[in-house]
């Protein structure tokens, strides 16, 4: 039996106050790092389609580094092998934190997002299976479509300046890391090669060095930025993708605090790196990752090869069927039910947005086509399908702009000019009552919000 309204947790409710200053100390830096990377991209596109474009492929396939230790690299995979590392470090002291602290670490709040992100992962895979399979084309890039831009995705919202409510923006930050940890996952299963056993069991040791420093509360960059860059080495030389060793260490990152301590290893590690992740690691990847021709024929290439129109759809059609169906399942079927304030509309703006898939989706079409016109190909179908997942959510988003701007003043609101937003204030959660729960929202699960559109 479905359980009463009355009984049901709010979905995409008024997040508990510790959880909302999280995320918005997350998306703060994701924003501006989606704008500069919304920049290098252009700058990449208007660079590699101008008379200069032989000096574009000159600098991106420059190669230097240490030949002896195996890092001979292009500047191009310096920044997919090296730079890209930090923004999985970064990523999974942001899964961490999740896991541990956040909207993941519980099974019951856990299952919608989770859900939602397995869906928008396996339907843009299936699309792009069947559409390769039907033409005839190659199976090596069904994981393209798979990963959501976190940063690409706020970029927007901030150009088309949306006001979304902090709970909207914390369930594509959700799905994004979900994401993340997906990718990472197929990157270092399916796209490994000439596996260097010696180099792996290196790079395991490494870790488990960084696991004992981390229990044995040792402090010091000293220890860890040269152990992290022998685990990266050796990570690289065993044949698996070197970002895989950027989210293991993230993973292994301390994201609780002790007894007097102000911030946890992941929280400091996190606040230094979070701006250059984005700011600038992120961007450069995208600087040399982004430079593909787009010719009337390239275009033309794109929705008639059966691999770049497999990405294309994947992005566009597969992330929302997958992410809106998902959801909707899981809030149909469980204890959740959708905020009053909000409309399903709304979640389907969402996962239209989630079609952006910029960033690791450019690094999947890499690894799984490293050469020939394919590959740029399907480099052109990340971004044509990004861009049209972008217009259509901006379209979607700004109709219902109206309602999101009244949700974020009013969640934002402090008269009282206590730090505190007022909405935290209210009723019987602000009184300490039997009916508090300690985050924010009454036992009956609704937020103190007035109703209507």
């Amino acid at each position: 039996m479905t359980p009463a309204p009355s009984s049901r947790s709010p979905f995409l409710g008024l997040l508990p106050l510790p959880e909302r200053t999280a995320v918005l100390r997350a998306l703060r830096t994701e924003t501006v790092g989606g704008l500069v990377l919304l920049a290098a991209a252009v700058v990449a596109l208007v660079w590699a389609n101008t008379p200069w474009s032989g000096a574009y492929e000159a600098i991106r396939d420059f190669h230097f580094g240490l030949p002896a230790l195996g890092l001979d690299l292009s500047v191009g995979h310096w920044a997919s092998d090296g730079l890209l590392t930090v923004f999985f470090l970064v990523a999974g002291i942001e899964l961490k934190r999740e896991l541990v602290v956040g909207e993941l670490r519980t099974p019951a709040t856990a299952a919608l997002p989770v859900i939602a992100a397995l869906c928008g992962m396996v339907i843009p895979a299936a699309l792009y299976a069947a559409t390769a399979g039907i033409g005839g084309g190659s199976m090596s890039g069904w994981a393209v479509p798979m990963a959501t831009d976190i940063a690409f995705a706020l970029a927007v919202l901030a150009v088309i300046s949306t006001h979304l409510p902090t709970a909207l923006r914390a369930f594509l930050l959700t799905l994004a890391v979900v994401d993340d940890l997906g990718a990472i996952l197929i990157i270092a299963v399916f796209f490994t090669s000439d596996l260097n056993l010696w180099a792996l069991a290196g790079a395991v040791a490494g870790l488990v060095l960084f696991y004992v420093l981390q229990r044995l509360r040792v402090c010091g960059w000293w220890w860890y930025v040269p152990l992290g860059l022998a685990i990266w080495a050796l990570m690289y030389n065993g044949g698996v993708h070197a970002t895989v060793a950027g989210v293991a260490m993230g993973l292994i990152l301390r994201t609780t605090r002790d007894k007097g301590e102000a911030a946890s290893p992941g929280e400091r590690t996190g606040h230094l790196l979070h701006p250059f992740s984005a700011g600038v690691a992120v961007p450069l990847f995208a600087l040399f990752a982004a430079g593909v021709s787009i010719s009337g024929p390239a275009l033309g290439e794109v929705f008639t090869s059966p691999e770049p129109l497999g990405v294309v759809l994947g992005l566009v059609i597969g992330k929302i069927l997958g992410i809106f169906a998902g959801t909707y399942l899981a809030a149909r079927f469980t204890r959740a039910r959708l905020n009053p304030d909000l409309a399903w509309a709304d979640v389907f703006s969402l996962a239209v947005l989630a079609g952006i898939g910029f960033t690791v989706a450019l690094l999947i079409g890499e690894l799984a086509f490293p050469t020939g016109e394919v590959g740029e190909h399907v480099k052109a179908a990340v971004l044509i399908g990004s861009l049209i997942a972008a217009t259509v959510a901006a379209l979607f988003l700004r109709r219902r702009n109206a309602v999101y701007r009244r949700l974020y003043e009013e969640e934002n609101l402090d008269e009282d000019a206590d730090g505190i937003p007022d909405i935290y204030q209210r009723g019987p959660a602000a009184s300490g009552s039997s009916t508090d729960r300690g985050d924010g929202l009454a036992a009956d699960g609704g937020a103190p919000r007035p109703r209507g559109r």
